[in-house]
């Protein structure tokens, strides 16, 4: 398989995703602005985002994909069918449970997940209104995952990319027809949530029909493939909610800060995941099955070199993307988010938490590449731990931050800390030799290093001339934004180039061949 054509299919499809989702918060800010009714979905939305990659896109795909693979190619075709069947029947019973009791328990998960929202009743009674709407979306969402990574295991990269784009879809129709009939209207964004979920899901029934495993859930708890996904889930579980509860703590945090502090979080976050998922979700994605199969058969030469390419890959992408997003941050908040209700005000705190959320966009990215390395080997203490250490490191950060920083130093604090987790991840591959770096690193860095700076040169250099951002309409704004985004990527490529830099050696690397140009070196 060749890595860096799935790559770069997944992460052209993201894009078109995450772009629907920037015109999706785009709507919203304009619509709503920023209130105690956003304020109140946002916290609803992320608590169920952060259930969803507790039980579906982190902890069981961890457990699963590796098992699966080895379903996959060991066992018959109708013996990985019924294993899906029982796997998705024991999924679909927890999450019905979790849902139930999470409906019934709403005032208190917010109680312990927004503590200032209770100071406020009638804010504290919309967010427990919304939440209990969109609480069933775990389900559907979790479910659709299921789906998901099997089409991925099957090597169907672009089904599963595309499903997201559906939510993003249902919230934009929602937001634009369905919005006057609610009341309050923000109610409206919560069925929207509803409606993607399971939109997604019936999606992907016909493409598992297609490979053949399409399977009606069934009960066999006896089932020793269903134990073995519970056993793997169980540190899974624990690793996946450990940085899960960074972020409840850091919305905690937020929630006590002045009132809006939620949501300029929560676009500042959206903007720093378009990175991070059109490349680290991608990567991420396409490596678990890979390096599962490498791990099977034991070819751990090749399964470091996959590592060494996947790194190569990230630290040259996420570089310019990293510096672009904390020199661009003032243009991107005003040119996507300043218009109607969103104030001048709203996009500069929004501005500040993204120049901080920037700083850790590197090892946020990383972090999926290498903890993927784990998971592939079935090894999920390690990651564990590691979470376990940096969630208390969070906390320490976020008590020194948040004085002088506020909300942005909330943002900062998870900044600092990927980072950390990035660097013990990389140790412990290296001291269980798993990962031998490939030579040439030294050079590869120098010509990143000198690419990157003549770009934030030539980017601070364009912004000094061009007139002020909140000036003109919204496609005039983009338009020049989009012209640095451009100008900006073309420099760095370029200064890669001239310093005989050539992307088709990943490409020639994607299939394990090693190009010319490293043989030169």
């Amino acid at each position: 398989m060749n890595l860096f054509k799935s790559l770069f299919a997944v992460s052209s499809i993201t894009m078109i995703s995450r772009i629907l989702g920037f015109l999706r918060d785009t709507l919203l800010a304009r619509i709503f602005g920023v209130s105690m009714a956003t304020d109140a979905f946002f916290i609803a939305f992320k608590l169920s985002n952060l259930l969803r990659r507790i039980f579906a896109e982190g902890a069981f795909s961890q457990a699963f994909v590796p098992i699966l693979v080895e379903y996959k190619t060991q066992h018959s075709e109708e013996a990985t069918r019924s294993f899906i069947a029982y796997v998705s029947g024991a999924l679909t019973i927890v999450l019905m449970i979790v849902t139930i009791a999470g409906i019934f328990t709403t005032p208190w998960v917010i109680w312990a997940t927004a503590p200032g929202f209770t100071s406020t009743a009638e804010k504290s009674a919309l967010t427990k209104d919304l939440l209990r709407l969109i609480f069933p979306y775990i389900l559907l969402i979790s479910l659709s995952s299921l789906a998901g990574a099997i089409l991925n295991t099957w090597n169907r990269f672009s089904v599963p990319a595309f499903v997201p784009t559906l939510l993003n879809v249902s919230m934009i129709i929602f937001a634009l027809f369905f919005t006057p009939y609610f009341d309050p209207p923000i109610m409206a964004m919560g069925w929207a949530v509803l409606a993607g979920g399971l939109v997604q899901l019936l999606y992907q029934l016909p493409h598992l029909k297609k490979i053949s495993m399409l399977a009606l859930p069934r009960l066999n708890f006896q089932d020793t493939g269903v134990w073995r996904v519970m056993r793997s889930m169980l540190p899974a579980i624990l690793g996946v909610s450990v940085s899960q509860i960074s972020l409840i703590i850091n919305t905690a945090f937020a929630s006590l800060l002045v009132s809006g502090s939620v949501s300029w979080m929560y676009y500042a976050d959206r903007l720093m995941e378009l990175p991070s998922g059109v490349l680290g979700v991608a990567l991420s994605t396409i490596l678990l099955p890979t390096l599962s199969r490498t791990c099977g058969s034991k070819d751990y030469q090749e399964y470091s070199r996959i590592l060494d390419w996947s790194l190569r890959l990230c630290f040259m992408l996420v570089l310019p993307c990293s510096l672009a997003l904390a020199i661009l941050a003032k243009p991107i908040t005003v040119s996507l988010f300043q218009y109607g209700q969103f104030s001048a005000f709203d996009a500069s705190m929004t501005q500040r938490a993204l120049v901080a959320y920037s700083v850790g966009l590197p090892g946020i990215i990383v972090i999926k590449v290498l903890a993927t390395g784990f998971y592939a080997q079935q090894n999920i203490r390690t990651p564990v731990k590691i979470a376990i250490f940096t969630l208390i490191v969070t906390q320490l950060l976020n008590l020194v931050f948040l004085g002088p920083f506020a909300h942005a130093g909330l943002a900062l604090a998870i900044s600092a800390s990927a980072c950390i987790n990035a660097g013990l991840l990389f140790y412990q591959l290296r001291k269980k030799q798993m990962y031998q770096p490939r030579p040439g690193w030294g050079m590869f860095a120098f010509k990143l290093l000198m690419a990157a700076g003549v770009m934030s040169v030539v980017l601070f250099g364009l912004m000094h001339f061009m007139s002020a951002w909140d000036k003109g309409h919204m496609l005039e704004r983009c338009m020049r934004l989009g012209a640095l985004v451009v100008t900006g990527a073309v420099v760095y490529f370029g200064v890669l180039l001239l310093q005989g830099f050539y992307l088709r050696d990943f490409y020639r690397n994607s299939f394990g061949q090693q190009s010319c140009h490293e043989e030169a070196r």
